[in-house]
């Protein structure tokens, strides 16, 4: 990486440094050098992902201030840092963080496992869950009863099919945002409508701020469109996002467009406040830059007592500034493939056209199935059911990591469909390789990070529960002990696992 595209603070990296909770030391272990353990703070929070990657760090006078130790220390501390691969400089531009070269990146999402593999292998690697029935199967029948009618025209609908799009802009003001079919466009799930703007707005080489972590499947498409993405590191837990941050980074780095997932975040889970809602939307208007927001997540609530906030584009009705994306496939099913965006009708009709070269529409028998849904009490039956199973799984699995593994921490959060757990100080890329070994398919921290961060972490969706739940929680431990002992060959196939 060339140069710095986000800054940290003397005073809030000394904050970060002086957070961490050192481990105890074993019996006649010396205590390490002051400038060796100020890198090892600052590359641990490099690989959580706490500070970016390419960040530019504080002058050796400034952080030596704020931490009270000598410059001395701080210089040694930035030289072994850039020995390591963990610091890069250049007179004149300072020093940013980095990730050393030849580091594993495993930036791809997981591919669905086959289903020939399910009967030994637990797949927790996707965050869907099955079809909710009845719902799945009275949604293609009233969307064949309708088909009729459109299989009298050429099928090809770039924008959507226009029953559908009205029923999208009803539920949007019925939510309290005044909407018209003009600002609707259909798309073939969230991706599709990512990758529509991605192409719009962000053209190679432009920038787009990311939450770190952030959603693995999006962050390789900005990737392969060629967009230069510029990391934002979330608050710890649910705390979710640091608006003096955010500021800083769309003020200094002045990315072209900003992608958040605002409800129930993929994948810590932390849902945005109006205060942090209403100040992402102004920050993104003063710099100029385009708020991408993912609502995929937005209508699971678990728990009785949340209280979702307004939309984020509440605060920019026009959608002048807020691009919003929504999808069936979390909510309802994933092999729904139905998905939209709402925007300014300016921006609907540029994305439209844009459309036109990339997958002309959306199938017209799936956008029946959501119409039909949505248009009486199915849409909202299911989601219920949604919710119920995704609650019991969360529950279930909460329970058996605790027991299983206790030395795990995760915040519980009150929506959505993952856990981001941090290991205990192992390795997340060779927990999800072992334990592909002992029969579980677990995604590690680096997918939702830019440039190798979150190396100590690993999402666990809630797609399992009861005793598959219990199974899997054992494996993971199973992986974590050959893991911690370095025993990561000749491991014993796994068994048959049947729910």
């Amino acid at each position: 990486m060339s140069q710095w595209t986000s800054a940290v603070g003397a005073a809030q990296l000394a904050r970060q440094l002086t957070s961490q909770q050192p481990r105890p030391a074993g019996p006649g272990t010396r205590k390490p050098p002051a400038y060796r353990a100020l890198a090892d703070g600052i590359r641990l929070l490099v690989l959580e992902g706490r500070v970016p990657v390419a960040a530019r760090l504080p002058a050796e006078r400034e952080l030596a201030l704020s931490l009270s130790v000598s410059r001395t220390t701080v210089a040694a501390a930035y030289e072994a840092l850039r020995a390591e691969g963990f610091l890069e400089s250049r007179r004149g531009a300072g020093s940013w963080t980095a990730v050393p070269a030849g580091n594993p990146l495993p930036a791809r999402g997981l591919e669905p496992l086959p289903p020939e593999s399910l009967g030994s292998m637990i797949d927790l690697g996707c965050a869907s869950l099955p079809a909710p029935e009845p719902w799945l199967t009275r949604a293609v029948q009233g969307a064949l009863e309708e088909l009729p009618p459109y299989a009298h025209t050429h099928g090809d609908y770039p924008a959507g099919l226009p029953t559908l799009r009205q029923m999208l802009a009803e539920r949007y003001t019925e939510r309290g945002i005044p909407t018209m079919p003009e600002q609707i466009m259909v798309t073939t799930g969230a991706m599709g409508a990512m990758d529509a703007i991605c192409h719009l707005f962000a053209g190679r080489g432009e920038r787009i701020a990311v939450e770190s972590p952030s959603y693995a499947n999006i962050l390789q498409l900005m990737r392969e469109a060629g967009a230069r993405l510029v990391p934002v590191a979330m608050a710890e837990g649910l705390a979710g996002w640091d608006m003096a941050r955010w500021r800083q980074v769309l003020r200094d780095a002045a990315p072209r467009l900003a992608y958040v997932v605002a409800d129930f975040h993929n994948p810590t889970g932390a849902l945005a406040d109006e205060d942090q809602r209403r100040s992402l939307v102004e920050a993104a208007r003063s710099a100029g830059t385009v708020l991408v927001v993912d609502e995929t997540m937005s209508e699971l609530y678990l728990d009785p007592d949340v209280e979702m906030p307004r939309p984020v584009c509440a605060f920019d009705p026009a959608g002048s500034t807020v691009l919003t994306v929504g999808s069936a496939s979390k909510a309802f099913w994933a092999g729904m493939r139905i998905g939209w965006v709402r925007a300014a009708p300016d921006v609907i009709r540029s994305l439209v056209a844009a459309r036109a070269y990339a997958d002309l529409g959306t199938p017209v028998l799936e956008q029946l199935g959501v119409n039909w849904l949505m248009r009486t009490a199915g849409w909202d039956s299911a989601v219920s059911i949604r919710r119920e199973q995704a609650r019991d799984n969360r529950d279930a699995l909460v329970a058996a990591v605790r027991r299983e593994l206790p030395d795990w921490e995760f915040d519980v959060p009150s929506g959505g469909l993952t856990l981001w757990v941090r290991t205990g100080g192992l390795s997340g890329s060779r927990l999800a390789e072992v334990g592909e070994r002992v029969g579980i398919r677990v995604p590690s921290g680096p997918r939702f990070g830019v440039d190798g961060a979150f190396e100590g972490y690993v999402r666990l969706p809630f797609t399992v529960g009861g005793p598959v739940a219990e199974e899997a929680a054992t494996r993971l431990a199973a992986a974590a002990r050959l893991v911690r002992t370095g025993a990561t060959t000749g491991t014993e196939a796994p068994r048959t696992f049947v729910a």
